[in-house]
């Protein structure tokens, strides 16, 4: 009756193990979104200077 009882305890322990990693991937994997979110932002805002400038570049060529 001992070995089956262990078993049964072995195999929750090992299921609630799983069940904090996976909760901490998940919790990780929302980190490494909104991370990327944010990294996308920036080189969109970064692209709209980079097209400005060379706009403005642009013209001052035109004008010379």
């Amino acid at each position: 009756m001992f070995w089956p009882m262990f078993a049964i305890a072995v195999g929750f322990l090992g299921i609630a193990v799983l069940g904090v990693l996976a909760v901490r991937v998940f919790v990780e994997a929302e980190r490494l979104g909104r991370q990327v979110a944010r990294a996308a932002s920036r080189i969109d805002r970064a692209a709209g200077d980079l097209e400005r400038a060379a706009e403005g570049a642009a013209r001052s060529m035109d004008t010379v």
